[in-house]
């Protein structure tokens, strides 16, 4: 997969971004993760990019044009563009799906107060990665790219590792346990150790249910 990034700081999207398993992808050539900076595109000596809002407001708005030029030196035919706005819709794990069948993904993010509005009619979505502000949509590309690049071919070394997990079938994930067996006198639970399959299917999928109902209950309606 191909991703574009639009924004003045990109160094906040890739260091996040070149360790671990999106660090590995990148180097196996799994993910091609590029960076446009609107600064780059505008024509005065001091580069601006921002200014004032119309009609008043706190704070400087980026402006159009250098964004918009960004955007097109790096659009092709097979493009979906995103832009991330706390207002877009909220980001699941349906939609990492989705996007990850996409064979090229831009993101645009904004800084300072945001994009003037009209670059909003050059987007396919417009995403949102929870209900609170943040400085920038930096850090929304570094989760939306990190979730989406995990669902991608070859990425998890087991590829079955991504079907029974948090959010599939709209459940949250039972609970999990490693070694040693009693730890602070917590004990794991003694089916996980019984060596029956069936009842540990059982037991997850119970449990899965029981915590989703405790913690996420909107999980359960969204499945109606």
């Amino acid at each position: 997969m191909k991703i574009d990034v639009v924004t003045l700081f990109p160094g906040m999207v890739d260091v996040p971004l070149s360790d671990s398993i999106v660090g590995r992808a990148r180097k196996d050539k799994l993910l091609k993760l590029n960076f446009e900076n609107p600064r780059d595109f505008t024509l005065d000596k001091h580069k601006t990019v921002d200014n004032k809002m119309y009609g008043g407001g706190t704070g400087m708005l980026m402006m159009a044009e250098p964004v918009f030029k960004a955007l097109e030196k790096v659009k092709k035919k097979d493009s979906f563009v995103v832009l991330l706005s706390p207002r877009g819709a909220v980001f699941n794990q349906k939609t990492a799906l989705s996007l990850a069948k996409k064979k090229h993904l831009i993101f645009i993010c904004g800084h300072y107060e945001g994009i003037d509005d009209r670059i909003g009619n050059y987007a396919d979505l417009e995403l949102s990665i929870g209900d609170y502000v943040l400085t920038g949509g930096e850090p929304a590309a570094v989760a939306v790219i990190d979730s989406v690049t995990r669902l991608l071919p070859g990425v998890l070394k087991k590829a079955d590792a991504t079907v029974n997990e948090s959010f599939s079938f709209n459940l949250l994930e039972a609970p999990q346990y490693t070694r040693p067996e009693v730890w602070k006198d917590l004990k794991v639970p003694k089916v996980l150790l019984s060596g029956n399959h069936k009842l540990i299917k059982e037991w997850k999928k119970d449990s899965a249910l029981e915590i989703t109902k405790k913690i996420r209950p909107d999980l359960l309606k969204e499945d109606k």
